[in-house]
């Protein structure tokens, strides 16, 4: 593994069967016809970074941040992807969005697959909200904005599905150029810099496939989400979340 290589990603696990990467935010995990065709890649960089083969266990969108799970062979891949499929694979993502949801629900709304055609299969999104702030910001038709800060823990993997779930419950995701709000991704980037999803895969909890003990691997937030907790005052709330997960 070389410390040194160009564009080297932060490894938040290693061991013969698994990396576990904290991929940034607006880095493409893999070549694919959603991205062009000179792009910087995930797994390429990570091939610089770690000897022998490797096959992405499953997949995270291009302006998402986090837990990133790559298998060291096809065997581990295989047993990793069938935990998903058997939805034994714990996601839990940070999020913040428009709005104040209810203290916790469940979106239960079907999605179509990455051409946003063709039929609809089952998708649920859980979510508890974790912290709120009204904001003495005035747009449109209303004096003040609300924000909230949510836990949300996906149920099923469908394209873009966190995005599209909040977005169709008119909670659009802070950050969201695709499914969510111009006014109030400009009003972030006016005032706090920002200029990135805010949207997390804060951790993945699974069985490795080698010995079946629990992992659970968490990834750090970046400066920006730094920067808006501190500016919200949600240190104390991001603080509980995690006491409550230990």
């Amino acid at each position: 593994m070389s410390e040194s290589a160009a564009g080297a990603l932060p490894l938040l696990h290693v061991d013969e069967g698994l990396v576990v990467v904290d991929k940034p935010a607006g880095l493409a995990v893999h070549r694919s016809n959603l991205v062009g065709a000179d792009e910087d890649y995930v797994i390429d960089r990570l091939r610089a970074q770690v000897e022998g083969p490797l096959y992405l266990a499953h997949r995270l969108d291009r302006a998402t941040s986090g837990v990133l799970l790559v298998a060291r062979s096809r065997e581990i891949a295989a047993a990793l992807g069938q935990q998903l499929m058997d939805r034994s694979v714990a996601k839990h993502y940070l999020a913040v969005v428009r709005g104040w949801p209810g203290k916790s629900g469940c979106i239960d709304h079907p999605l179509s697959g990455s051409s946003l055609k063709g039929p609809a299969k089952e998708a649920r999104t859980r979510w508890r909200r974790l912290a709120t702030v009204e904001l003495p910001i005035a747009m449109g038709r209303y004096e003040q904005q609300r924000y909230a800060l949510l836990r949300v823990e996906p149920e099923t993997g469908r394209y873009q599905q966190i995005r599209r779930h909040f977005a169709h419950a008119s909670h659009h995701l802070i950050g969201d150029t695709t499914h969510g709000r111009g006014d109030h991704n400009r009003l972030f980037r006016i005032h706090w810099s920002m200029h990135r999803l805010l949207l997390h895969a804060r951790r993945l909890q699974f069985d490795h496939p080698a010995d079946g003990r629990r992992m659970s691997v968490q990834a750090p937030l970046d400066a920006s989400w730094q920067r808006v907790i501190q500016a919200f005052g949600w240190e104390a709330a991001l603080a509980q979340e995690a006491t409550d997960e230990n």
